[in-house]
């Protein structure tokens, strides 16, 4: 599994299509299903918790998750768990994943395996 991170609009899925070979048709937006990609893995959190949704997520070729911890600190309770298990999910998604890959800026840096 490769774990494709960065901010919101900062050019996850184009670097997937581009340079992973993998359609934008088949990358599953915040769903899983049987697409070899799935990106959003955020939203998932929303209804799943992450011991529950790692073994799925493994099971894919690549994973798109959107960088959440930085800057504000939410007010909202529910809100700070929620950025939590991001954090936590994405840690143990970098363990497991062959390859991490962060795109900033539409600009991927490699931060782990080989691409």
């Amino acid at each position: 599994m490769i774990l494709v991170i960065g901010g919101v609009a900062a050019g996850k899925r184009t670097y997937v299509d581009r340079h992973l070979g993998i359609d934008r048709q088949d990358i599953a937006e915040a769903v899983l299903d049987g697409r070899p990609a799935v990106s959003g893995v955020q939203e998932l959190l929303r209804g799943l918790d992450g011991e529950t949704l790692l073994p799925m997520l493994l099971e894919k070729r690549v994973v798109i998750c959107d960088e959440v911890g930085s800057g504000i600190i939410p007010i909202d309770a529910g809100d700070r768990l929620w950025r939590e298990a991001v954090g936590r999910l994405c840690c143990r998604l970098s363990d497991e994943a062959e390859a991490v890959v962060r795109v900033f800026c539409g600009i991927p840096t490699v931060l782990k395996g080989e691409i």
